[in-house]
């Protein structure tokens, strides 16, 4: 089976509060992109392994990617055969674009269909909420509001269809601990929902709370941005904790003469 888990970009982040079990509440959208890794599996024989090969970009050590995680996870509940498994990345890693998230709840979805599992939409997205917080929104991938940990989520209509959505990673990456560590939560300052129902243009308000302290360990996040606005774009942000920005564009643009030597994706 070959299946491709695609990346996302948060739209708007707001850090609500820090939580007793030392995670943070959040409220964000979560709209996925179509920027995807290639994730192949094939069940081979004996019982409880997972063998994995990662080629492209920095996938970690394969005992340590989420997609061996995802595996050991269903293999502790239920008696699995062994698989031997493919994953090419293309999503960049410390981006706050989702990629391992996605890689791992993309895994669940296909050795559910490959095993015979039948754990439905609901228990898929419980058993990844225990993979990381972005999970369980990659077990469908539509647009969501995301509340708690990240895992609370109710659809949300929002279509970009129109607009260009451009990626843009700077060479240095950001740690999500170091970026939660700085980061001070407060009160969302306005309703996504409702600030996204007006044109990308007029979104006040939707901004992500981890830009002020990324940008402050990455200055080149801000130039980005400052770019992305200059070159035309009606809305720019980061996204996650960074370090990767996008631009909505409503013209043509070519990101890579943007920003040669940088990691640029478009969505036409």
């Amino acid at each position: 089976m070959i299946l491709y888990p695609h990346a996302k970009v948060n739209i708007g982040l707001f850090i609500t509060g820090k939580r007793p079990d030392g995670f943070h509440d959040v409220e964000t959208i979560l709209y996925p992109v179509a920027l995807r890794d290639t994730l192949e599996i094939h069940l081979a024989g004996g019982r409880g392994e997972c063998h994995l090969h990662c080629t492209g970009g920095d996938a970690g050590l394969p005992a340590d990617n989420l997609v061996a995680r995802a595996y050991r996870l269903l293999s502790a509940d239920f008696d699995l055969p062994s698989a031997r498994v493919h994953l090419h990345k293309c999503i960049p890693s410390g981006a706050g674009l989702g990629g391992g998230s996605s890689d791992a709840a993309f895994a669940l979805v296909a050795l559910d269909a490959l095993c015979g599992l039948a754990l439905g939409e609901r228990r898929l997205q419980q058993y990844a909420a225990r993979l990381g917080s972005d999970c369980p929104f990659f077990v469908h991938g539509r647009p969501v509001v995301a509340r708690g940990r990240g895992e609370v989520m109710e659809p949300v209509d929002l279509s970009l269809e129109g607009y260009r959505v451009v990626i843009v990673k700077p060479p240095l990456g950001v740690s999500t601990a170091e970026a939660y560590r700085r980061v001070s939560p407060r009160a969302a300052r306005v309703s996504l929902v409702e600030a996204t129902r007006r044109s990308p243009a007029r979104w006040e308000g939707v901004v992500n709370d981890f830009e002020e302290v990324v940008m402050s360990l990455v200055p080149l996040v801000l130039e980005i941005k400052q770019r992305l606005l200059e070159a035309g774009a009606v809305y720019a942000a980061m996204t996650g904790s960074g370090s990767a920005v996008y631009g909505l564009f409503d013209r043509p643009v070519d990101a890579r003469a943007l920003f040669p030597g940088y990691f640029t994706w478009q969505q036409e």
